[in-house]
């Protein structure tokens, strides 16, 4: 059996596991103009002034440079910071934006002019997106012959120890299917280093050592990278667009 198309080794914005956002969080940012025609920009308040409420920095006239803005009236600037800003303007709104991160990506979902109206949108599309779904039900067409007999075998084996290869397969005995459980996800280096001292390359090469198809260890190492929890095959199910598919 041969691939259609060859499944991605590394995380790219076209994961079909990807769904949801990560590291959702909140900035406050000043929508800022000046009288020599740029272009309105968005910074943030420097830290010595991040103390300020909304209505002491609205409205009010500013220093800024490339990184941060100083409100200049009513505030003492330390001389040091006065001269890394080189631009005068007002502050015609205080912005919340809300940034997250897709792959690893940093992304701008929205502007929202409250600090409640922000948090509430955090909220919403934490749980929207959460933890809790994070199980997958996929055709075994995303597998080879040799890798559905692999899970199988291993599923079928109900002495088998665990294997430290961070999955462990399970059979559904009212089905054709057979489910793994993904331990330790994310696979990026920075998690398994945190709480397995060793990178992916590690762990990829402990499961090639230990006969693990490869084709099982692309979806796997997705499905992971997505923070997948429970990765089920099952040969009625819906092929997932984008995911490697096997044939005749």
């Amino acid at each position: 059996m041969n691939p259609t198309h060859q499944a991605p080794a590394l995380l790219t914005a076209s994961n079909p596991f990807a769904r949801g956002y990560d590291n959702l969080h909140i900035e406050r940012l000043l929508l800022i103009t000046n009288e020599n025609d740029r272009p309105p920009c968005f910074l943030p308040v420097h830290d010595a002034q991040a103390h300020l409420p909304d209505d002491e920095l609205q409205l009010f006239p500013c220093l800024f440079n490339d990184d941060f803005a100083l409100i200049s009236e009513g505030q003492s600037i330390p001389d040091e910071l006065d001269e890394r800003c080189q631009s005068t303007g007002l502050v015609r709104q205080v912005i919340y934006a809300v940034m997250v991160e897709i792959l690893n990506e940093r992304h701008h979902l929205g502007d929202l002019y409250s600090l409640e109206e922000a948090q509430a949108m955090v909220h919403r599309l934490s749980f929207e997106t959460g933890h809790y779904s994070r199980a997958w039900e996929i055709s075994t067409a995303h597998l080879t012959e040799e890798a559905l007999r692999y899970l199988e075998r291993r599923a079928g084996n109900f002495d088998s120890r665990p294997t430290g290869l961070l999955f462990e397969p399970f059979a559904l005995t009212d089905c054709n299917g057979v489910g793994c459980k993904l331990i330790g996800t994310p696979w990026t280096d920075d998690n398994l280093v945190k709480i397995e001292c060793r990178p992916y390359s590690s762990l990829r090469q402990e499961q090639l050592d230990a006969g693990t198809p490869v084709a099982l260890i692309e979806v796997l190492y997705l499905a992971a990278l997505a923070d997948v929890r429970l990765l089920i095959f099952d040969p009625d199910a819906a092929v997932l667009d984008g995911l490697a598919l096997y044939g005749e």
